[in-house]
């Protein structure tokens, strides 16, 4: 059986078009799939970072916020009463999420509380009790039966609370009862929507978990997974201490890109043990890959139509110019760099090769537009400058040619001092103003240097000098830092200023991993703090 020329040409420039637009679509869809991926997964990862280090940071303030109140000379002198409330009640309004406080004799017998709740109750048998004779004590997410009858709850929820409790002491050292707290739970979620704001209009449907180290139990999450064990795989690798993303099913069955962190303590406070479990569904995550290939489907089915129609009409006349662009698509599809010609003299023939180019042109459009996305995740949105996850993929490289060429790398751990009081002062948005002329004065400082926001008001800068004049020429640079800080800033008409911080460490003296570095100049930088804060510590004198 023979086929027309028209109805054989007509095929085959269909089949042609049909078949590249696949092979573009299988090659195109995996490389952006898996840029996509990464893009994805670390941004949770980050938000995952960032939800635990802001649980420790909240909590250790707490707990050093107890800590200093057990040593003042009110709490001492049990005669007054009246006057230890009204201190206690001071610090309930002044910190809300003390929903609790209140001291106890020796004998487990409740003084004086916020608001004269429990007061004269025994809780000896409590922990918060039992423990804070011994040593300050913080206690996991729990349910308090006695006290949720007793306070305020307007939402009608189960309240939850956080125990933390210390030893109260006399000037010899004699044991004189416990100042025990309750921390209310909420502020749990006042953080978590912190989290995803930055992430409204780039991720839906994005939940935050997280996880106790007791049993696994879900302690913030879809209330439906409330209280019950979360044993995944990215919960046994955060706590390992590692924070990363995983696709992994859950136990809804349902696939999820995982990000995953783990909250270690900040400072003197050690942390509970909890786990920071971001998802998003990998149906969500990537169907950005899935609207490319079926766009590229789309344009090829059509372009096919359209092209076998006038290759039905003028199928002998156009043979040579489809053999050309049959030629250059083979060439596209073996990844050589061409371009379709457009071919002049038939207009249906000059309108094919000019729409394979603009198909082509488009998919490339759409490749690009992936790769501002995956800038986007390298970056913090306020300052522009790198985040966390670009500062680790820096230094990678950077070890590897700072090797060769026999140089030392000098990182400088930065955090403000009195950022707080500009944001109380002037309000979050002066804050953010403030951040972002941070940002632009430090790039000018050390032009040519990287340059790194990991959150809040911390920096990091990464300084590639010779290994033989590191320390001192890390210390001058720190020192011209300190001082560009330490300048008025005028934002919109205020002036506001702040000081600077500074913990150095070098590699490789200092550690052989970005990892080490970065814990030792983190621990430099809180020597700089304690004594005196606006100052520079290296981490080889510490």
């Amino acid at each position: 059986m023979s086929i027309k020329l028209r109805t054989y040409f007509a095929i085959t420039i269909a089949g042609l078009i049909i078949v590249l637009s696949l092979i573009l679509s299988v090659v195109i869809g995996k490389k952006s799939s898996e840029k996509l991926q990464d893009e994805v997964g670390n941004s949770l990862s980050e938000a995952a970072f960032q939800m635990s280090d802001k649980l420790d940071h909240f909590m250790w303030s707490r707990y050093s916020e107890v800590m200093i109140l057990s040593e003042l000379d009110t709490l001492q002198n049990r005669e007054n009463p009246g006057e230890i409330r009204r201190l206690l009640n001071q610090l309930n309004e002044s910190i809300p999420s003390f929903s609790w406080v209140g001291i106890t004799s020796n004998e487990g017998r409740v003084i004086a509380s916020t608001g004269g709740i429990l007061e004269g109750a025994d809780v000896r048998s409590r922990p918060v009790y039992i423990e804070g004779m011994k040593r300050t004590f913080i206690g996991d997410v729990h349910d308090a039966v006695l006290l949720a009858k007793l306070l305020p709850n307007p939402s009608g929820e189960p309240l939850q609370f956080v125990d933390i409790s210390t030893p109260i002491l006399d000037n010899n050292g004699k044991s004189l009862g416990v100042l025990a707290a309750h921390l209310s739970w909420e502020w749990s979620k006042e953080m978590r929507e912190s989290v995803l704001k930055p992430l409204e209009g780039k991720r839906k449907d994005v939940e935050i978990f997280i996880v106790s180290s007791k049993d696994n139990t879900v302690l913030l999450g879809p209330e439906k997974m409330v209280g019950k064990p979360l044993n995944i795989d990215s919960v046994k690798l955060a706590q390992s201490h590692k924070n990363d993303f995983k696709i992994e099913k859950w136990p809804d069955g349902k696939s999820y890109v995982s990000g995953y962190a783990f909250g270690k303590g900040y400072k003197n406070y050690p942390g509970l043990g909890w786990t920071v479990i971001v998802r998003q569904p990998e149906a969500t995550a990537f169907s950005t890959v899935k609207d490319l290939q079926e766009t590229i489907m789309l344009l090829g089915t059509i372009s096919a139509i359209i092209f076998a129609f006038i290759g039905w009409l003028l199928a002998g006349r156009i043979t040579s110019p489809l053999n050309s662009i049959s030629n250059t698509a083979k060439k596209l599809i073996s990844g050589e760099e061409t371009e379709i010609q457009i071919h002049k003299g038939i207009k249906e023939v000059e309108i094919l090769s000019s729409s394979i180019r603009e198909l082509v042109t488009t998919l490339g459009r759409k490749e690009t537009e992936l790769g501002v996305m995956e800038t986007k995740a390298t970056h913090d949105n306020l300052t522009g400058l790198p985040n966390r996850a670009a500062l680790f993929n820096y230094v990678d490289e950077a070890m590897v040619k700072a090797k060769s060429d026999g140089d030392s790398l000098v990182f400088l751990y930065l955090d403000l001092d009195g950022f707080k009081g500009v944001n109380d002062t002037h309000g979050h948005h002066i804050g953010d103003l403030l951040l972002q002329e941070v940002g632009r004065r430090l790039s000018k400082v050390v032009a040519g240097q990287f340059v790194s926001r990991l959150g809040g008001d911390e920096f990091v800068i990464v300084l590639k000098l010779p290994a033989i004049q590191s320390h001192m020429t890390g210390k001058n640079i720190a020192g011209e830092i300190i001082s560009a800080i330490n300048e008025d800033f005028y934002l919109e008409g205020k002036f506001a200023n702040v000081g600077c911080s500074i913990g150095i460490a070098v590699w490789p003296l200092d550690g052989g991993t970005v990892e080490e570095i970065l814990k030792k100049a983190d621990k430099a930088l809180y020597v700089s703090k304690s004594s005196g804060k606006n100052r520079l510590t290296l981490s080889s004198v510490i």
